[in-house]
């Protein structure tokens, strides 16, 4: 146990697997309260049960503005603030241009930028009240900044999110409110592994392409993740906004 998000009242949409389960975890370790949200209720109440005493979740489509609304309203009821908010839910399929359909592209966007966008906007209220300021933190991905073969329109969404804390910094100015931008590389988690289909063994494939790419040599891990969004979400990060930080193992910076 740590303590440095004692007493912070924290929010990780998509919070009940991979990254966001990881970040809950490490944020109740550090003594904050999570709230985390996720679409499927026995995923959700198994993720709580994972992170212990000091999480509740909250059933939420990101995308769903109402989900939203009810989410905050618990919020409010139950602490009145939020202290860190970390806009982890999203997600993406692979389909090369030529095959692109227009359901493919509107359900990436939404999941990723609309529940984004809304995600933070009605969070506004109560991030206005946080004790030392507040800290959001958007998933960015190292697909932003490179160009990925089949993965244009996910790429796509992860530009507009790092250009959503450019703008949202200077939208806040004056408000205690710091956005910053946090951004994996090949993370171990079902997300990553899915994208290569069922197939165990083409899974694999996939894993020791992306390990070969990466100069510290390793697939990163969830808790790797999570370890940087507790300093973002931490008062050590207290004079940083705007910024992009890469988890990435190095594979988007050389």
């Amino acid at each position: 146990m740590g303590n440095k998000l004692t007493g912070k009242v924290t929010v990780i949409t998509g919070g009940t697997t991979g990254i966001g389960l990881a970040a809950a975890k490490a944020f109740a370790s550090e003594g904050a309260f999570v709230y985390i949200t996720g679409r499927r209720q026995a995923e959700l109440d198994a993720a709580v049960a994972a992170v212990g005493a000091n999480a509740t979740g909250v059933r939420a489509d990101s995308s769903r503005l109402a989900d939203l609304d009810r989410l905050y309203d618990t919020v409010q009821t139950r602490h009145g603030r939020i202290d860190v908010l970390y806009a982890n839910a999203g997600g993406g399929t692979m389909l090369p241009l030529g095959a692109i359909t227009e359901q493919h592209y509107d359900e990436t966007f939404e999941r990723n930028v609309k529940g984004v966008v809304f995600t933070v906007q009605k969070a506004l209220p109560l991030l206005d009240k946080a004790t030392n300021g507040a800290s959001v933190i958007l998933a960015g991905s190292t697909t932003s900044i490179v160009g990925t073969a089949n993965f244009s329109i996910y790429s796509a969404t992860k530009a507009a999110v790092r250009n959503l804390a450019r703008s949202w910094v200077l939208d806040l100015k004056g408000r205690a409110i710091r956005v910053n931008t946090l951004s994996p590389g090949p993370i171990h988690t079902p997300g990553l592994v899915e994208l290569a289909g069922p197939d165990r063994a083409q899974q694999q494939g996939l894993l020791d392409y992306m390990t070969s790419q990466i100069p510290l040599g390793r697939i990163g891990q969830p808790e790797d993740v999570a370890k940087a969004a507790v300093f973002l979400a931490s008062d050590d990060s207290s004079f940083i906004t705007g910024i992009e930080l890469f988890a990435d193992g190095g594979i988007a910076q050389v």
